[in-house]
């Protein structure tokens, strides 16, 4: 019986979302994929950078992509469930 991949396809909405970040950005998101870490959505504030917001395989924890490629676990505001 051959064994099922469990690894998922990441989502075309988190690859047209990908648009929004830099380079070291991406090379980060390529990273924590292998861990089971997903690019949800992508806050735009007004005049400043965007801000990619990823999530664990589990959904509990969420954490922000800074703009030099370092994860932020501890971002400065709250994701409603």
């Amino acid at each position: 019986m051959p064994q099922r991949e469990r690894r998922n396809a990441p989502s075309p909405a988190s690859r047209v979302l990908e648009r929004l970040l830099n380079s070291a950005q991406i090379q980060t998101l390529r990273s924590l994929e292998h861990f089971g870490w997903e690019l949800k959505f992508v806050r735009k504030p007004l005049f400043q950078p965007s801000v990619p917001i990823i999530f664990d395989a589990d959904r509990r924890h969420f954490a922000v992509i800074e703009e030099d490629g370092v994860l932020n676990e501890n971002p400065p505001f709250k994701i409603r469930p």
